[in-house]
C-alpha cells in the first residue's frame, strides 16, 4: 500500500515545479544560502500541493480511468490503494502545503490557495468545459512562477511570465491532441471534453501558442532590462535549443506517438534531456558573469 501511495502521489510529475525555481535563478540569487532556501522550501510546498490535487484528480476520476489503456493501472483506479487512504493522504497533503504556505505570508498563501481552489474547480467542473479547461490546467504553471517570484521577493519580468503563459498552454494542448490520437473514437468517453475538440482546431491552437512562446522568450532576451540585469546581450544565443525543444517537442506528438503522456515522454528522450540540461548550463553561466 505504502508503494501505491508513492507512486499515487507521482513524484515524477514534480519536474513541473521547477517553475517554482525559474524566479531565483533569472534573479542572480542562487549564491544566497537563505534564498535557496526558501526557493527550496516553496518548491516542496507546491509538491505537497501537487500530490493532493492529483490524489483528488484520480479519485474523481476513478471510474473513467479504469476504462482507459494506460490509467486503469493507476493505484486508485486498479484498487491498489483504497479510497478512504487516498481522501485522507489528500486531506493531509492540502493541510501540510497551506500549513507551509503561511510562513512564507499572505500573498503566497493566497497563490497556493488559489492554485488548489482551481485544481478542485477543474477536477469537479472545469475540465469539462472546452477552451477553459486548457486555460486551468496552465493557470498552475503560472502561479508557480508568480510564488517563487515571492517566495524570495523579487519582480518576475513581463516578457518571462507572458513567455510562461504560453508554454504552458503550448505543453496542455500537445497533452490533449496526444489524448485525443492515442484514444481515437474512445477519447470522449475517457475525458468528455475531447468530444469539442479535434486534430485540426487544436493544431491551430498549438500553432499559435508555439509562435507565441518563442516570440516572447526572444523578445525577454534582448529586452532592455534583461541586458542591463545580466550585464550580457548573449541569452540570445540561448534560442536555437529553445528553438530545439520545442521542435522535438512537437516531434514526439505528431511523429513518435508515444503512448506515454508528453511530459513522460521528454522526460524519456535523451536528446531533450540533453538539450534542457545544455541550456541551463548555458543560461548559467550567462546570468552569473560568465559571459
Amino acid at each position: 500500500m505504502i508503494r501505491a501511495l508513492i507512486q499515487a502521489l507521482r513524484p515524477v510529475q514534480w519536474v513541473k515545479n521547477v517553475f517554482v525555481l525559474a524566479p531565483i535563478v533569472f534573479a542572480e540569487q542562487l549564491g544566497q544560502a537563505e534564498v535557496v532556501s526558501r526557493a527550496g522550501w516553496a518548491f516542496g510546498t507546491f509538491c505537497l500541493a501537487a500530490s493532493a490535487v492529483y490524489l483528488i484528480n484520480d479519485l474523481r476520476d476513478r471510474e473513467d480511468d479504469r476504462r482507459h489503456p494506460l490509467k486503469q493501472h493507476r493505484p486508485i483506479a486498479s484498487g491498489a490503494l483504497p479510497v478512504p487512504v487516498a481522501i485522507t493522504a489528500a486531506a493531509v497533503l492540502a493541510a501540510a502545503a497551506l500549513g507551509s504556505a503561511l510562513t512564507f505570508g499572505t500573498v503566497f498563501t493566497v497563490l497556493l490557495a488559489t492554485y488548489l481552489t482551481i485544481n478542485v474547480l477543474y477536477s469537479s467542473w472545469l475540465k469539462r468545459v472546452v477552451i477553459l479547461d486548457v486555460m486551468a490546467v496552465s493557470s498552475g504553471y503560472v502561479i508557480r512562477v508568480l510564488a517563487g517570484a515571492e517566495a524570495i521577493d523579487v519582480q518576475v519580468s513581463r516578457w518571462l511570465l507572458l513567455c510562461t503563459i504560453f508554454l504552458a498552454l503550448f505543453l496542455i494542448l500537445s497533452k490533449r491532441r496526444h489524448e485525443l490520437v492515442l484514444l481515437a473514437g474512445d477519447a470522449a468517453g475517457h475525458r468528455s471534453v475531447l468530444s469539442h475538440y479535434s486534430p485540426a482546431f487544436l493544431d491551430q491552437m498549438i500553432n499559435v501558442v508555439t509562435a507565441s512562446t518563442v516570440v516572447s522568450y526572444a523578445v525577454y532576451a534582448v529586452d532592455a532590462d534583461t541586458v542591463a540585469r545580466f550585464g550580457s546581450d548573449r541569452l540570445v544565443y540561448t534560442m536555437p535549443m529553445v528553438l530545439f525543444g520545442i521542435f522535438r517537442y512537437l516531434y514526439l506528438i505528431y511523429q513518435r506517438q508515444e503512448k506515454h503522456n508528453p511530459t513522460e515522454a521528454i522526460l524519456r528522450d535523451l536528446p531533450s534531456v540533453v538539450n534542457v540540461m545544455l541550456w541551463g548550463v548555458v543560461v548559467l553561466w550567462i546570468v552569473y558573469g560568465g559571459a
